[in-house]
C-alpha cells in the first residue's frame, strides 16, 4: 500500500520530532502525539509510530534520554548525520552540506545557528514542509544511508527502529544495486578523507563513526526573515 500525501507529510513531521533530543517537551506532548498518529490512514505506519509511542509512554525520561545517547551519538553505524553515509569525512561531504543548506533556503528556510543541514529529524522537517518532489529529494538521495540505518536499529532492537521503518516505508525501495551497496558499506565504512568542515559550521571530531562522539540536538528549521 502506497503511503499517500497527506500521510507523508504527517510521517515525515512526526518522525523529525520523535528522532530529537527526547527532552521534556517531548513528554509533555506525549497525548498530542498519539493523537497526530492517529491521524495518519496508513495501516503500517500508524502501527509502527504507535509502537515507539507505546514504548516512550512507558519508559522514564531518564531511560530513554540514555537509550537516545547511547543509540545514536555513540554507536559506530547509527548517527543521524546523512552525508556522513555517503561521504564519510571527504570534501565531497562539505559541498554536500552547502548544497543542502542552498535547497533550504531557497525554500525560505534556514537552519538554527551552529546546526548542520545534514541531521536527519531536519531533513524530515524540510521534506514534510516542502513537500514531495524537491522536498523529500534528501530523503530519496540518502536512500541507502537510512538503509544502513534502519538496519543498525533493528539489528539493536531499539524503539527507535519503528520511527525509521515509517520513514523509509514511504519511500522508493531500494534495487538490488541498492541493497549490495548498503551491504558493503555495513563492512567497510565511508569514506575516508580527513578535511576541514568549520566553513560548514562542522567539527570534523564530532563527526563519524568513532565510538566518542559527541553529535548536537535536534536543530530546527525556521522562517528566513
Amino acid at each position: 500500500m502506497t503511503v499517500d500525501s497527506p500521510d507523508r507529510a504527517r510521517l515525515f513531521d512526526l518522525a523529525s520530532v520523535l528522532l530529537a533530543y527526547p527532552d521534556a517537551r517531548l513528554f509533555a506532548a506525549a497525548e498530542e502525539l498519539h493523537a497526530a498518529v492517529d491521524t495518519i490512514a496508513h495501516p503500517d505506519v500508524r502501527d509502527l509510530l504507535s509502537a515507539f509511542l507505546d514504548w516512550l509512554s512507558a519508559t522514564g525520561p531518564l531511560a530513554v534520554e540514555t537509550h537516545y545517547v547511547r543509540t545514536f551519538d555513540l554507536r559506530r553505524r547509527s548517527g543521524l548525520y546523512l552525508t556522513y553515509y555517503l561521504h564519510g569525512d571527504t570534501r565531497k561531504r562539505g559541498i554536500a552540506l552547502l548544497t543542502l543548506k542552498q535547497r533550504y533556503r531557497a525554500h525560505g528556510l534556514r537552519l538554527a545557528d551552529g546546526e548542520l543541514p545534514d541531521l536527519l529529524p531536519v531533513v524530515l522537517e524540510f521534506a514534510a514542509a516542502a513537500g514531495p518532489g524537491d522536498g523529500e529529494a534528501p530523503l530519496r538521495q540518502h536512500r541507502r544511508g537510512l538503509e544502513l540505518l534502519r538496519r543498525a536499529l533493528e539489528e539493536a532492537g531499539s524503539p527507535y527502529r519503528h520511527v525509521l521503518a515509517a520513514v523509509v516505508a514511504a519511500l522508493p525501495p531500494l534495487t538490488p544495486g541498492d541493497q549490495a551497496a548498503v551491504t558493503a558499506l555495513a563492512v567497510d565504512g565511508p569514506p575516508v578523507e580527513s578535511v576541514g568542515l568549520a566553513a560548514y559550521g562542522a567539527d570534523v571530531d564530532a563527526i563519524g563513526f568513532g565510538p566518542e562522539l559527541a553529535f548536537a540536538s535536534c536543530p530546527s528549521l525556521e522562517s528566513a526573515p
